[in-house]
C-alpha cells in the first residue's frame, strides 16, 4: 500500500506542506490551475535548515497582477492564525505566464499573504468551484475550508455561511488548500499519515488580541481530527489553522512513522530559524501495509445498583442510537454487597458528552467516569448475500466479512436473524444455516 506519512514534530502550515510534497516528487505542474484562477504563482525554491537542504515555497502575485498596497508581511513562514487583511483583488486578469516554477529566487516578489478580501466560506467555494478541478480534489478542498469555517465559527459563536475567514481567505491560503490537495492526487497514494502534530508555545498575536498557542481555531480543528497534539518544542506557533484542517481532511493519526519501503523523502521549509533545530516539516513516501485501522474513542462507564431490568434491556439499543460504537453490561457487586452492574460504552470523542447524558437520562445514575483510551483497531466490514439453495427454493442470507486494509479477510459471520428466519422457513438448524452461507461466502473468493 502505496503510503505518505508527515513527521509532525515540528508542525505544520499550508506552505510547509506545499514544499514538503513537492520536494517528495509532486509535480508543480499540477498547480496550475490555481494560479490561472487567483492571479498568483507558486514561487519555489531550496534554502538550508540548519544543514538541512529543504524546499520552500512562497505565494506571490504574479508579474501582470496589480500589486496596489498589498502588505508584505512575513508571518513566520506559516499562515497567520486571525489577523485582518482589506487588499482588495480584481479578479479578471490575462494569465498568459508560463507554469515554470523550477526555480525561483525572486525574493523581491510580492508575497500573495493577506492579498484579496475577506471572504465568506460560500465566496470561497464559489472560487474553488471555479478552477475546472478534478471531482475529487475540489470536494477534499472545499471540505478543508468547511473545517476552517466551522472552527472560526465555533470560537466566535457564529453561523458557518455568514462567518467570514480572516487569512484563510485570502488568496495565498485558497493557494495553499487547493494547492495541497492537487499535489496530493498527482502523488496518488493510498494512505496519508502523521505523526503527533507539534503546536509550539507561548502566545501569538491575532486581530482580536493576544492568545495562548495553540490559537484556538487549531484547537476546534483537532476535536474532529484523527491525530493528536502536543507542546513544544520551541516557543513560537509551529501549528497554523490552514495546515492544521488540511491534515484533519487527508490525515489519519499515528504514534509513529509506520513502516515503510521508502523510496522518496522530503523537507518543506518553515520561515522560522532556530538555533538547535531546523524549521522543516519531513514526509516520507513509499509501500507499507496498512493492516487494521485506526479509531480515536473514549470509553464511558458507570455502576449502576437500582437499575430495572427494562432498562437494561434496552440500554443497548439506546447508546448505539445516540452514537456508541459498542456497548457492554457486565454484573458487579456494589456497597454493602449488593448486586448490580457496571455500564460500558465505547464511543468516538465526538459523541462523548451525548452518549453521557443519554446514559444519565435512561438510568439516573449520578456519574459517569470518562476514560481516556485513546484509540482502537478496527477491521474493515462489508455484508454480502449468500444465496442458499433448500428443496428448490433460494433464500438470502447476509454474511458480515471482516479485513483488514490490506485486504486480507480473516472473518465471515452469517446474521443470525436472516439465518432463523431461513431455519424456520425450511426446518434446518440455524447452525446449519450459520454454516452454509459463510461457505457460500467463502467460496465467492
Amino acid at each position: 500500500m502505496r503510503t505518505l506519512a508527515f513527521d509532525g514534530r515540528m508542525g505544520a502550515s499550508g506552505d510547509m506542506l506545499l514544499a514538503a510534497l513537492l520536494a517528495a516528487g509532486a509535480d508543480s505542474d499540477a498547480l496550475a490551475p490555481v494560479e490561472d484562477a487567483l492571479g498568483v504563482r507558486y514561487a519555489i525554491d531550496r534554502v538550508d535548515k540548519n544543514g538541512i537542504a529543504a524546499t520552500r515555497v512562497r505565494v506571490v502575485l504574479a508579474e501582470d497582477v496589480d500589486n496596489g498596497d498589498a502588505d508584505g508581511a512575513d508571518g513566520g513562514g506559516h499562515d497567520a492564525p486571525g489577523e485582518s487583511h482589506g487588499h482588495g483583488h480584481g479578479d479578471s486578469h490575462d494569465h498568459g505566464h508560463q507554469h515554470d516554477h523550477r526555480y525561483d529566487h525572486d525574493d523581491d516578489a510580492t508575497p500573495a499573504e493577506g492579498h484579496g478580501p475577506h471572504r465568506t466560506y460560500a465566496e470561497v467555494v464559489e472560487i474553488v468551484e471555479g478552477m475546472d478541478l478534478p471531482p475529487g480534489v475540489e470536494s477534499d478542498a472545499i471540505a478543508t475550508f468547511r473545517r476552517l469555517g466551522e472552527a472560526e465559527s465555533s470560537v466566535h459563536d457564529t453561523d458557518l455561511e455568514s462567518t467570514a475567514f480572516h487569512e484563510v481567505g485570502a488568496d495565498d491560503a485558497i493557494a495553499d488548500v487547493v494547492g495541497v490537495a492537487l499535489l496530493l492526487d498527482d502523488l496518488d497514494v493510498d494512505r496519508v499519515v502523521t505523526t503527533p502534530l507539534s503546536t509550539g508555545g507561548g502566545t501569538t498575536s491575532m486581530a482580536h488580541g493576544e492568545y495562548p498557542i495553540p490559537a484556538p481555531a487549531v484547537v476546534e480543528i483537532a476535536t474532529d481530527a484523527g491525530w493528536s497534539l502536543r507542546g513544544g518544542p520551541v516557543d513560537a506557533e509551529l501549528l497554523s489553522p490552514t495546515g492544521a484542517a488540511i491534515l484533519a481532511q487527508f490525515a489519519e493519526g499515528v504514534e509513529s512513522l509506520p513502516v515503510l519501503d521508502v523510496d522518496a523523502v522530503g523537507y518543506g521549509a518553515g520561515g522560522y530559524e532556530f538555533p538547535d533545530r531546523p524549521n522543516a516539516l519531513r514526509v516520507l513516501v513509499g509501500d507499507g501495509g496498512r493492516g487494521l485501522d485506526r479509531e480515536s474513542i473514549t470509553v464511558l462507564e458507570t455502576n449502576l445498583d437500582d437499575a430495572a431490568p427494562e432498562v437494561l434491556g434496552d440500554l443497548q439499543r439506546s447508546l448505539t442510537d445516540a452514537g456508541a460504537r459498542d456497548v457492554t453490561i457486565l454484573p458487579a457487586t456494589m456497597k454493602k454487597s449488593r448486586p448490580g452492574h457496571l455500564v460500558k460504552a465505547v464511543v468516538r470523542p465526538a459523541d462523548a458528552e451525548r452518549v453521557a447524558r443519554r446514559l444519565a437520562a435512561e438510568t439516573g445514575t449520578l456519574g459517569i467516569r470518562e476514560h481516556g483510551a485513546g484509540h482502537r483497531w478496527v477491521a474493515d466490514r462489508e455484508f454480502r448475500t449468500a444465496e442458499l439453495d433448500v428443496d428448490g427454493e433460494t433464500y438470502e442470507v447476509s454474511v458480515k466479512v471482516a479485513s483488514d486494509q490490506d485486504g486480507m479477510t480473516y472473518d465471515h459471520s452469517a446474521e443470525y436473524d436472516d439465518a432463523a428466519a431461513v431455519a424456520e422457513a425450511t426446518g434446518l438448524p440455524v447452525r446449519e444455516v450459520l454454516r452454509r452461507a459463510e461457505a457460500a461466502v467463502r467460496g465467492q473468493e
